[in-house]
């Protein structure tokens, strides 16, 4: 197998909003906020669903890969309900090698409130439910060593249960990539988050914003200086100001898409971790990769949802 895939199994909910909503609701645009199951519902009694479909940050851009052709497969905990069926059927239609059995837990499959303002930008509400009490037993380890790559999340990262899922795979793995997620994944695990960059990971994933606050850092310079201190590979999405890519001393950057019709920035960052990765696992330059990352971005920000 060439990728696969580990992160939270969560259930999108995609609805519209305005400002308003935002505020009244003492959320923060454009970031991600864990809930419990009580407030998931509360904020879901006065909208309208504009989709429902499988989602979770890894599991897009796995989507992403096996669309382009890729051989993958994907690992996450999801409880036999009818959420966790749907999950595994969505998987499996998009012939993801779905690599967990599924039984019964105390907590239902994990959902996720995706709000998505006039502006296109999307604020994230998640109930993890069963999908962050993944464990090391989740993980099969000659699966892992079977995979070319691993690609982590930022957003399943936590002390306990998870993080022993995260180093049986990081600890059997050939290479490891991982995305740091979200702004508030960051600041919430940021020691972690930096030794993991420093110490264990040879790809990296983030935005400007999200690498900012990794370093405390103020200027981009700063952020360029720490990254080719690194003897890997970071990649770094800036919205409209593109890509770029910083290996060693080598950096190369990569144009946005200009004149896009933008519904909904839902799963731009993870659709472009797909282009990449597929870019590189066909051992395209840098440069191409950071296109393929870019078209595919591109292309999933101009309809609602993180699946083209």
């Amino acid at each position: 197998m060439k990728i696969l895939g580990i992160g939270n199994a969560i259930v999108d909910v995609l609805c519209k909003v305005n400002d308003d909503f935002i505020t009244q609701n003492s959320l923060k645009k454009s970031t991600m906020k864990l809930i419990e199951e009580k407030e998931f519902k509360n904020l879901l009694s006065s909208l309208s669903i504009e989709e429902t479909i499988s989602g979770g940050s890894v599991a897009n851009s796995i989507v992403g890969l096996s669309q382009l052709g890729s051989d993958v497969g994907f690992i996450g905990k999801i409880n036999n309900d009818n959420l966790g069926q749907k999950y595994e059927d969505g998987l499996k239609k998009e012939n993801v090698n779905f690599l967990y059995s599924k039984k019964d837990e105390p907590l239902p499959t994990g959902s996720c409130l995706i709000l998505i303002t006039p502006d296109s930008e999307r604020t994230m509400c998640t109930f993890l439910g069963t999908s962050g009490k993944i464990n090391d037993n989740d993980v099969n380890d000659k699966i892992v060593r079977d995979t070319e790559i691993i690609f982590l999340e930022g957003y399943l990262w936590d002390e306990g249960e998870p993080k022993k899922a995260f180093n049986k795979a990081i600890n059997n793995s050939k290479k490891v990539a991982m995305s740091l997620s979200d702004l508030f994944c960051v600041e919430r695990h940021k020691s972690d988050f930096l030794d993991l960059v420093k110490n264990r990971l040879d790809i990296v994933f983030a935005n400007e914003q999200e690498i900012l606050s990794l370093i405390d850092g103020k200027s981009f310079d700063e952020v360029i200086s720490f990254s080719k201190e690194l003897n890997k590979n970071i990649i770094i999405t800036r919205g409209e100001k593109g890509s770029l890519s910083i290996n060693n001393n080598e950096v190369i950057e990569c144009p946005a898409k200009k004149n896009l019709n933008i519904k909904d920035l839902t799963g731009a960052g993870d659709l472009f971790a797909a282009g990449y990765l597929h870019g590189y696992i066909n051992n395209l330059t840098t440069r191409d990769c950071l296109e393929e990352g870019t078209n595919l971005s591109a292309k999933i920000i101009q309809k609602i949802g993180a699946r083209i």
